[in-house]
């Protein structure tokens, strides 16, 4: 009943946040490096941030630090929805939100500093990639439920690390999402808001596993967003190109833009690839060694992830041979 309530709750607000988004013209406008044609509200991933409210104000004495954190990223996320910030003042921000997760998790006693140091890295490049990723219907809310599903069923039947509701929390919140967006015409985009959000709730959930089992991979229930994107920078420095404007060059954006594959089906496809992973990395868990499992799940991703090259080259020469 508490999460048919949540939900019922959330559908409200995102219902109430389209008069908001459309009264002060919170929108997104496509442009020639854009996925879709139509101008739609963005912003409607501020969902989860109310998600995490409705969880922090019932379990309040436990979860300060992650509730400013998100709040930071969420507030600077949304600003960015509506009007452009720096790169320099978001990073700033997104620092000292990890900073916040770091210090709760005592993440600074556990490990060397030079570790903390990579985390550091790690943990802002995720936020980042899953940002970079959200350009699709439905890639985030799918993806979201594939990484969070995966992350209540190891802590149900393999290892307690987190309170279940608090996964259950950002479940939903995707679901609702979902319904607005995982459509051939969507309501609303998540925006920066939705996706910085979401990925800060994942972080922090995937860095407590790892402090809890002592095992790096986890860190594969987020592969195929990772390789992709990694890819994908790499790519676009060898053709000398900013990796911070926009582009066309992720995988998903060669199937929907060049190959014109609906957009619910390639994220489809990127959470059936992503959940067979995790299932793996479940399974494996604990049976073979974890750079064994990082190499049986990276080498196949990026065999596939070059296939997008041979896709780029056959688009390149239709048009070549249409010209």
């Amino acid at each position: 009943m508490e999460y048919a309530i949540l939900g019922i709750i959330l559908m409200s607000i995102m219902l109430l946040y389209f008069r908001v988004a459309d009264h002060f013209n919170i929108i997104d406008k496509p442009n020639q490096r854009s996925s879709h044609t139509e101008i739609t509200l963005r912003g409607g991933g501020i969902i989860f941030w109310f998600s995490a409210l409705f969880y922090f104000v019932q379990h309040i004495q436990n979860n300060y630090f992650f509730f400013t954190g998100i709040t930071l990223v969420s507030l600077v996320s949304f600003w960015d929805d509506i009007q452009s910030l720096s790169n320099k003042i978001r990073i700033t921000i997104h620092f000292l939100a990890i900073t916040l997760i770091f210090y709760d998790l005592n993440l600074f006693h556990l490990i060397p500093i030079w570790c903390v140091g990579i985390t550091y890295v790690l943990a802002i490049g995720l936020i980042n990639a899953y940002n970079f990723m959200d350009g699709i219907n439905g890639i985030t809310g799918l993806y979201t439920l594939v990484v969070m599903g995966g992350l209540l069923y190891v802590n149900t039947k393999i290892q307690l690390f987190a309170d279940s509701t608090f996964i259950k929390y950002a479940m939903i919140a995707s679901l609702v999402f979902l319904f607005f967006n995982y459509r051939k015409k969507a309501k609303c985009f998540a925006g920066d808001i939705g996706s910085i959000a979401i990925a800060f709730w994942i972080i922090y959930l995937v860095l407590k596993l790892i402090l809890v089992t002592e095992s790096l991979i986890w860190l594969l229930f987020l592969a195929v967003y990772g390789v992709d994107t990694v890819c994908t920078i790499l790519h676009r420095i060898y053709l000398k190109q900013n990796i911070f404007e926009a582009h066309r060059l992720h995988f998903y954006q060669v199937l929907s833009n060049e190959y014109k594959i609906q957009h619910r089906l390639v994220s489809l496809f990127y959470g059936l690839i992503q959940t067979g992973i995790s299932l793996l990395v479940i399974f494996l868990y604990q049976k073979v060694q974890d750079a064994i499992i990082f190499l049986i799940i990276i080498l196949p991703l990026l065999f596939i992830y070059l296939f997008k090259f041979f896709l780029l080259n056959k688009s390149n020469l239709r048009l070549d041979h249409g010209a």
